[in-house]
């Protein structure tokens, strides 16, 4: 079997100890802050900073690593002893990530399948691990590429902002549609539809807000009989942890005794999502074979 290793980007949100148990390879993307661009990872683009940056009114925005960088990757993994990639990406819709795998893989030395995970944050991550437990298996790289497409196709991703502005700037909602939500004073419910953010639904209240979102992570985990979930937030720490306690025990069958991530948002979603908000990812695991 050939030895095949697999790539994955920093929105994935894995932590480090994660993807170096399962030997994946991160390609950061950048956050750029004012006139300072940085890899996402480093110290000059946490969390913390992009959250002060926004609520400070400076410009943020990201960037998606430039093909030649994708392409540095894959030519270090075939000279490790790779003799195929399988790499997988923030969704499509959202980033130009997978566009530069997909340019970069024609250029590489070693035969690369590129996966958009249609997809952002941890169900990307949680994608990339179906795939890297096919592989551990020893199944071969085009079965590592389906695991991780079904995978991401059976995840939900939903999340809670206390305002649609900072996904109106980065150009992931309408004008319209941020005006509207900030016109009714509503608190906005949305859920990754098709690669892209779609509306779920709107609640008069943040407390109400968060309340429904607990409830949609429960019927999201639905009849499945085994989930991984993971609870994101941006500066708000808080309000993640009781979400994180009440999902632990509202879905401890199908947890099968595995924890509920929490954590904070990488700096690169975080800074088109904006400080306040919080996320649910309900990823069913894949049968066995």
């Amino acid at each position: 079997m050939p030895r095949v290793a697999l790539v994955t980007d920093s929105t994935a949100s894995l932590p480090d100890d994660v993807a170096a148990a399962y030997d994946v390879t991160v390609v950061p993307l950048q956050v750029v802050i004012g006139a300072e661009a940085f890899d996402e990872g480093t110290p000059g683009a946490t969390s913390e900073r992009v959250a002060a940056a926004l609520r400070e009114y400076r410009p943020v925005s990201t960037s998606r690593p430039a093909p030649a960088l994708m392409l540095e990757t894959y030519e270090a993994l075939a000279a490790d002893g790779a003799e195929q990639i399988v790499s997988v990406h923030i969704s499509g819709e959202m980033s130009g990530t997978h566009e530069s795998a997909q340019v970069a893989a024609r250029k590489a030395s070693v035969p690369v399948l590129t996966v958009d995970s249609r997809q952002v944050g941890v169900a990307t991550g949680y994608a990339v691990l179906a795939a890297a437990e096919v592989l551990a298996a020893g199944g071969s790289a085009e079965k590592a590429a389906a695991a991780a497409r079904s995978r991401a196709e059976a995840s939900a991703s939903l999340f809670y902002v206390d305002t649609l502005e900072y996904l109106r700037r980065g150009g992931r909602v309408g004008a319209a549609a941020a005006l509207l939500g900030g016109a009714l004073a509503v608190k906005p419910l949305l859920r990754i539809h098709e690669g892209s953010v779609a509306s779920l639904e709107r609640v008069r209240t943040s407390g109400r807000a968060l309340a429904r979102l607990e409830e949609l992570a429960v019927e999201a985990a639905g009849e499945h009989a085994a989930v991984d979930v993971c609870v994101a937030h941006l500066a708000s720490p808080e309000r993640a942890e009781a979400l994180q306690a009440k999902l632990a025990d509202r879905l401890a069958d199908p947890l099968q005794g595995r924890e509920v991530w929490c954590g904070e948002l990488g700096a690169v979603l975080g800074a088109h999502v904006g400080p306040g908000m919080l996320a649910v990812c309900v990823a069913p695991r894949l049968p066995t074979a």
